[in-house]
């Protein structure tokens, strides 16, 4: 599954340790989530859209 995260953090100017504080998970996660080696939990991904302010279909992108 692609995502659309690295792009947003740095619109954001967040780092991803900004990034893990606010929604609560660890620097690692974010650096997995981006990498695309994690996917996120759904409360984990709803908590990134409302960081964004986009929707989670904005966030990823599934690719077959």
């Amino acid at each position: 599954m692609k995502n659309n995260i690295k792009n947003l953090r740095a619109t954001f100017n967040l780092t991803q340790g900004d990034l893990a504080n606010r929604i609560e998970v660890s620097r690692q996660t974010i650096n997995a989530i981006e990498k695309g080696k994690f996917d996120p939990s759904l409360p984990t991904a709803f908590r990134l859209a409302a960081v964004f302010r986009c929707t989670i279909e904005e966030l990823f992108v599934y690719e077959p």
